[in-house]
């Protein structure tokens, strides 16, 4: 499977260019991450502009196939094609015929019919993603598979940090919640593992998996010492039935929810959505300045910009190059 990494593509013999896809955060190199993020930056000067829209991905066709619910994840892509002049085409399971039970691999294959340049796609199940890549010609995006990947959140997560403290080398972060289920968190480990972060999950003993390689504890009164508080939900969705992870969302709230009282001030706080209120966050701590939230959301959409153009392009896009969209 050919991923968005360059350093392998480039050691291939002569012959017809991969395709590029961002499956997973281990798809990326750290060099892979620069140039993402320095993409983004470089789309986010561009939309202080009076007419936002750039001729950059003029004529090509973007599907966004999702089989899960989702506002900020399918609204960033969706805006994030449109921002750069492509056609979209926006597929939800719910009133398709994956109703009357066709497979993900026949719905590929007729998304497929219509040449698409680049498939998004959220699956509950993992390897979906791969899926679509292997029975397709499209350029593939994993915009969230199962518990198991969510590449394009960690780099917008990466982008909102480094936007707040103007490097990520050296940054400490602490997960808290629901890790056990979460793609989100398993997505993060590897993005921060590539730039230098530490990390520190948190959780009730149940949510905390084994065998990832990072720093695991129990105890909520560590989350003082981290430069970012990145808070998760409980994933109930991903949950066993009749499996009891904690007591109670009640207690979940009293032993491990992020209030006001549990951090220090002007600690940065990051939350991926949607929130629960009252549960793993404290509405205070929500609403508070310190809460990157809002932010996370605006990084989502310059970040899937950039990795739209990226499998599309291979390659940075530079100040010049956007000073000629402008005029084309």
């Amino acid at each position: 499977m050919t991923s968005i990494r360059l350093v392998r593509d480039d050691l291939r013999p002569p012959g017809p260019p991969p395709r590029r896809h961002l499956l997973s955060v281990s798809d990326l190199t750290r060099d892979d991450v620069q140039r993402l993020l320095g993409t983004a930056r470089t789309f986010e000067s561009a939309l202080d502009r009076e007419v936002k829209k750039l001729p950059t991905l003029k004529g090509r066709l973007v599907v966004n196939l999702f089989y899960e619910a989702s506002t900020r994840t399918s609204s960033s892509f969706e805006l994030a094609a449109k921002r750069l002049s492509a056609d979209t085409l926006t597929i939800k399971s719910a009133g398709s015929s994956v109703d009357k039970g066709e497979s993900l691999k026949d719905t590929a294959q007729t998304l497929g019919a219509y040449d698409p340049d680049v498939i998004v796609i959220r699956h509950p199940q993992i390897g979906a993603p791969q899926l679509v890549a292997r029975v397709t010609d499209a350029h593939v995006v994993n915009a969230g598979d199962g518990k198991h990947q969510h590449p394009t959140q960690a780099l917008l997560d990466l982008y909102t940090m480094h936007q707040e403290f103007g490097r990520l080398e050296g940054l400490h972060v602490a997960v808290v919640g629901d890790v056990l289920h979460s793609r989100v968190a398993r997505s993060l480990l590897q993005a921060f593992a590539l730039v230098g972060i530490r990390c520190t999950l948190v959780g009730p003993p149940a949510l905390l998996p084994r065998g990832l390689d990072a720093e695991m504890t129990t105890d909520i009164g560590v989350i003082r010492d981290a430069d970012v508080v990145y808070v998760l939900r409980m994933q109930q969705e991903r949950m066993e039935a009749g499996a009891n992870y904690v007591p109670s969302l009640r207690e979940y709230a009293a032993r491990w929810g992020v209030t006001p009282d549990r951090l220090r001030p002007g600690q940065k706080v990051m939350h991926p959505g949607p929130m629960n209120r009252g549960v793993e966050i404290d509405p205070r701590v929500a609403d508070s300045v310190d809460a990157l939230v809002e932010t996370q959301v605006r990084s989502g959409l310059v970040i899937r910009m950039a990795v739209l153009y990226d499998v599309l392009t291979g390659g940075p896009v530079g100040v010049r190059a956007l000073a000629a969209a402008e005029v084309a």
